[in-house]
C-alpha cells in the first residue's frame, strides 16, 4: 500500500472531494457583537415578531441555538435585515438570561415543562366571579408559578356586578396580593380601567386565567388598537368559554413603558416543574422559621417547625395556612 507524507508534492496523489459543496464545519461561533437587542412580541409556527428599537422585524431562531427557544418577553441578539419591510427576515442570535420565567405542564404528572412567558413583573391572574365560577384552585396554582418563577402575582376580578368578591378576597386576605374588581357595567365608564393601570404602571404584566372569564376583553380595553376577537359564549352545562387567544401576545400600553402580555386561555396549570421548598421565600415572615425543620420538610408534617414558629407569636396562624394551602395544590387536581 503506497503511503504519503505530511506533504507529498506527488501529482497523482488523491484528494476526496467534499460531496455538499460547503465548507468544512467549525466549532468556532461568531460573537455577533454588532447584534441589535430586541424584545420578543409573539411566536407563530417557527417565526417570531420582534420589537427592534421602534421597528417590527420578522426573525427566526439561528441553528446554533439548538433546541433552546425563545419566548415572548425574552430579551433577545437580532441579526440581519433589521428595516423590518415585507418580506425580510431577521435572525434570532442569542437568548439573553431572563429574570423570570413563568412555566407550566399540562398536568402534574407531565414532566415537560413549558415556558409561557419571560421577563414579566407580575403575573395578572383573571377570575371571573360568576359565569363562569371563581376556581380557587386554580388562582392557588398560578399564585404558586407565579411565587416559583420570580413574579409578583396581583388578582383581577371580574364581572362584580353578578356576584360578590368578598368571599375570595378573604381568602387571599393573608397573602397580601394587590387586586382590582371589575364589573361590566361600570367597566366602561373608565374609573375601573384607571385602577387596573395603576397595577400595571411601569411593568410587564402576564395575563393568566380560564375561557370566558373576560381576559381578552380586559386587554383590548387597555389596548384597543391591540383588539382580538373576544369569547362569544360561554358553554352553559360546563362553564368554559371558547378560546379565542391562540399564542402569547405582548402589547405596550400607550403613553408609559408599561406592557400586558395576553395569554391564551387555560383549563390547567400542571405544577410538575415546581419545586416546593422555592414557594416558602414568597413567605418572609415563615422563611426564617424554617431553620429548625428536618430535612426535604414538606412544612405539612407533624415534625415542621413552622408550628412552633406560630405558636410564639413569630407569624400569624393564617399565613401558615396559606402557606400549606398552596403547597397542597400540588397535589390536587384543577377541578378540586
Amino acid at each position: 500500500m503506497r503511503r504519503y507524507g505530511k506533504n507529498p508534492d506527488e501529482d497523482d496523489i488523491r484528494v476526496r472531494p467534499n460531496r455538499k459543496g460547503n465548507r468544512p464545519r467549525t466549532h468556532i461561533r461568531p460573537k455577533h457583537e454588532d447584534a441589535a437587542e430586541g424584545m420578543v412580541l409573539t411566536v407563530d409556527r417557527g417565526r417570531l415578531t420582534v420589537l427592534v428599537d421602534d421597528r417590527i422585524v420578522m426573525a427566526m431562531k439561528a441553528r446554533e441555538l439548538g433546541r433552546k427557544a425563545a419566548v415572548v418577553g425574552d430579551r433577545v441578539a437580532v441579526v440581519g435585515d433589521l428595516s423590518g419591510k415585507k418580506d425580510t427576515l431577521a435572525r434570532i442570535v442569542r437568548i439573553e438570561a431572563r429574570t423570570s420565567v413563568l412555566r407550566r405542564t399540562a398536568d402534574d404528572d407531565d414532566p415537560y415543562e413549558r415556558v409561557v412567558v419571560a421577563n414579566a413583573d407580575q403575573l395578572a391572574i383573571v377570575t371571573a366571579l360568576a359565569d363562569p365560577e371563581p376556581r380557587p384552585r386554580l388562582i392557588d396554582r398560578c399564585i404558586v408559578a407565579a411565587y416559583d418563577g420570580g413574579l409578583e402575582p396581583i388578582l383581577v376580578l371580574t364581572k362584580s356586578d353578578l356576584a360578590s368578591a368578598d368571599k375570595i378576597l378573604e381568602t387571599y386576605s393573608t397573602l397580601d396580593v394587590p387586586y382590582v374588581v371589575t364589573s361590566r357595567e361600570e367597566f366602561t365608564d373608565g374609573a375601573e380601567l384607571a385602577r387596573v393601570h395603576e397595577l400595571l404602571d411601569g411593568k410587564i404584566t402576564a395575563f393568566v386565567g380560564h375561557s370566558g372569564v373576560g381576559k381578552t376583553t380586559l386587554v383590548n380595553a387597555l389596548v384597543p388598537e391591540g383588539r382580538r376577537r373576544t369569547t362569544g359564549h360561554v358553554n352553559a352545562v360546563t362553564g368554559r368559554g371558547r378560546h379565542t387567544t391562540t399564542s402569547a401576545l405582548a402589547l405596550p400600553l400607550e403613553g408609559s413603558e408599561s406592557w400586558v402580555i395576553d395569554t391564551p386561555g387555560v383549563r390547567s396549570f400542571g405544577l410538575h416543574h415546581v419545586d416546593p421548598s422555592r414557594v416558602i421565600h414568597a413567605f418572609p415572615d415563615l422563611e426564617a422559621g424554617t431553620e429548625g425543620c428536618p430535612r426535604a420538610c414538606s412544612h405539612d408534617e407533624p415534625d415542621c417547625a413552622l408550628d412552633q414558629w406560630v405558636a410564639d407569636g413569630h407569624a400569624d396562624p393564617a399565613r401558615l395556612y396559606s402557606l400549606r394551602r398552596l403547597l397542597a395544590t400540588r397535589e390536587r387536581r384543577d377541578g378540586d
